[in-house]
């Protein structure tokens, strides 16, 4: 078999990530038996670990869902979203909606409250929904991957308590670079997944269940098999996967997460995108005709999202800039497709997206921002 030409990339893309070496080497760990005690020596660590970096404390239980976060959404809706009951989606974006259309896709009675692109959810607005609409469950996104805004988690959840609703949270793209604080966040079920901040391939959905959460699922029918959270549970407490798992990745999540606890720490890994947030604001500070996307203090510490001069054009980010920065050796994002597809055809200026997520480092940011700064002058 010939050798594949498969350039060798660095991903400044808002996920799949950057992967350490180290990391790719632990999928060489011996494989196991998924209801072997072999599996105890990965998943115990594992979920102990997720419990330390999500700050859950005792009060959720971590389960890994085959598949991608999407799959935990989608259980997420199945079973807590009750028949006859009325679900509201917040969304701010392309991965707010893609909440909404699960549960859709699911045959649930559900509403989509949406707000501008690049805008943060409007407390005022979404409580007159939540007066008008009276839902038993609302959806959001903590961290809105299309756009780059962070939504005020705790905030929202206290808002949507104060209606006597449950939410439900995707915070895919920011668990492992933020701390969301998960045990006095409000939240009924938050979930997230593997190949963004954890900085590994995807192939796990991450569920963070309450208490709450488990008891209604139990009055719920019609959940399916694998997004029937009571059934995930029970396996989850046994520290196993309901089906048979991805074993090279969980082999590579057990020393991933030991290293970001044990290693890097939990407080110095949030710094670090803190940090990395405020390199691409003052780089944007310094270039002319340039804004950041997201208003401030609701930008992402994962992901920042730049406004582009008048007259810059998708065709040229896309066929210029990221092909001349591929030359070099990098991944760039040219910004969401859907949301720049319709900035442009509303005669607004489009977005780039820049990933530093994950174990991305200052140094190598850094060095992409000058390489991409000296591409974008050429526009």
């Amino acid at each position: 078999m010939s050798k594949p030409n498969f350039a060798p990339l660095k991903l400044f893309i808002t996920g799949p990530t950057y992967i350490r070496d180290d990391v790719k080497e632990a999928a060489l760990l011996p494989e196991f038996g998924h209801r072997d005690a072999e599996n105890d020596l990965r998943l115990v660590p594992i979920r102990e670990n997720l419990r330390k970096l999500a700050g859950a404390g005792d009060m959720y239980e971590p389960v890994l869902f085959l598949g991608s976060g999407s799959s935990a959404m989608e259980a997420s809706i199945r079973s807590l979203v009750a028949d006859g009951e009325t679900l509201l989606n917040v969304s701010v974006g392309a991965f707010g909606d893609h909440y909404y259309n699960i549960a859709v896709a699911n045959g649930k009675k559900a509403e989509n409250l949406k707000f501008d692109y690049g805008q943060p959810i409007d407390m005022d607005v979404l409580e007159k929904k939540l007066a008008e609409l009276k839902p038993e469950v609302v959806s959001f996104t903590h961290n809105e991957t299309s756009t780059g805004v962070m939504n005020d988690m705790k905030a929202v959840c206290a808002l949507i308590r104060k209606y006597d609703a449950m939410p439900l949270v995707d915070g895919v793209s920011i668990f492992g670079g933020a701390d969301i604080d998960l045990a006095n966040s409000g939240a009924a079920m938050y979930v997230t997944a593997t190949q963004k901040s954890l900085a590994l391939s995807a192939g796990f959905g991450i569920a963070f269940v309450s208490k709450e959460a488990e008891e209604k699922a139990a009055t719920v029918t019609n959940k399916g098999h694998a997004c029937d959270i009571n059934r995930q549970l029970e396996k989850a407490r046994k520290n196993q996967t309901l089906t048979t798992p991805n074993g090279t990745l969980i082999n590579q999540m057990w020393y991933q997460l030991d290293r970001i606890v044990n290693e890097e720490g939990i407080e110095n890994r949030f710094a670090r995108h803190t940090d990395m947030r405020g390199m691409v604001e003052a780089w944007v500070e310094g270039l002319d005709g340039f804004d950041m996307f997201a208003a401030e203090g609701y930008r992402s510490p994962t992901l920042s999202t730049v406004v582009c001069p008048q007259g810059v054009t998708v065709a040229q980010l896309k066929q210029q800039v990221k092909e001349n920065l591929r030359a070099k050796g990098y991944l760039m994002d040219p910004g969401y497709g859907k949301l720049n597809a319709a900035l442009e055809a509303e005669g607004r200026r489009v977005i780039i997206r820049i990933g530093h997520m994950g174990d991305i480092t200052p140094d190598m940011l850094s060095d992409y921002l000058a390489a991409l700064e000296l591409e974008l002058k050429k526009l």
